[in-house]
């Protein structure tokens, strides 16, 4: 149950970019425990922000009809308390293992560590949630792309990495699809719950225009940063492709409520795919 309700087809937001950024920077130095660590912390955070996620609206009563993954507290599987003290102990976590990269590398590290757990909090906690006001997938986009890849290069090389922070690019776009199905898939029970995500904002067809725009995007900044790079090897992340296209596709068909569930597993497995790619055409060279 508890492993339901942190959402594990949502993990590849997490192991990408950590896997992309230490690989960008792995032909200076590798480090493994440091790579561990960043692992770890990453995975924690998007556990503690899915838990979160569930414990907010859970208690709102945003989660009462959903059609999407299990929702611990909307479905009273688990007591609004006990989701919270599972958002606490694996924020806790987190910062425990960031804790020991900040005093190996830099205290620097503790500043982006709290703001990374603030951001996971208030995504959806506190009395203004920024989910709630169409922010997530900038959100999203800076932290799971931006941060998590570029941070994951620093712990290793202890300075900034140009191939890293260009990389972080498409990888945070590719986490930031990952919401945009997300909230499409929920966008009417969000309206109703006055919920205004950026799916509700802008529309079902613009949305589906931004989920398709973003998923080919991120492709085709992978070209361009392999050619601009001269990393050939870095096409291996167009393999994405294979689950990409078939999402694409349901979403242009129209696809709605149930039927988008396993287009948001085929856009986690097109991150996964395009981020393990990049990965190993990264340490080939």
């Amino acid at each position: 149950m508890w492993l339901a309700g942190a959402r594990p087809k949502t993990l590849p937001a997490a192991v990408v970019p950590v896997a992309v950024g230490t690989a960008a920077v792995s032909s200076d130095t590798f480090i493994a425990w440091r790579c561990l660590a960043a692992m770890l912390v990453a995975l924690s955070l998007q556990v503690a922000t899915n838990y979160a996620n569930d414990y907010s609206d859970g208690v709102r009563g945003t989660d009462d009809d959903r059609v999407g993954p299990l929702r611990l507290v909307g479905s009273g599987l688990a007591s609004p308390s006990a989701v919270k003290r599972a958002v606490i102990v694996s924020f806790g976590f987190a910062g425990v293992v960031g804790l020991a990269l900040a005093l190996a590398v830099t205290p620097w590290l503790l500043v982006v560590g709290a703001a990374s757990i603030a951001a996971g909090w208030f995504y959806t906690g506190g009395s203004n949630p920024y989910g709630y006001l169409g922010l997530g997938e900038l959100f999203v986009f800076v932290f799971f792309g931006l941060v998590a890849t570029i941070g994951s290069a620093f712990v290793q090389v202890e300075t900034w990495s140009w191939l890293a922070a260009i990389l972080a690019v498409p990888v945070g776009v590719f986490a930031t699809a990952l919401l945009i199905i997300n909230n499409l898939r929920d966008r009417v029970g969000d309206a109703a719950s006055d919920k205004r995500t950026l799916a509700v904002r802008l529309g079902d067809r613009t949305t589906r225009m931004l989920y398709s725009g973003s998923m080919l995007a991120a492709f085709g900044l992978i070209v361009v940063v392999s050619a601009a790079a001269g990393r050939p090897a870095l096409l291996l992340g167009l393999i994405g492709l294979v689950a990409a296209v078939p999402a694409i596709a349901a979403v242009q068909r129209g696809a709605t409520g149930r039927a988008l569930i396993p287009v948001l597993e085929s856009t986690g497995r097109t991150q996964l795919l395009a981020g393990l790619g990049m990965t190993v055409g990264l340490v080939i060279g």
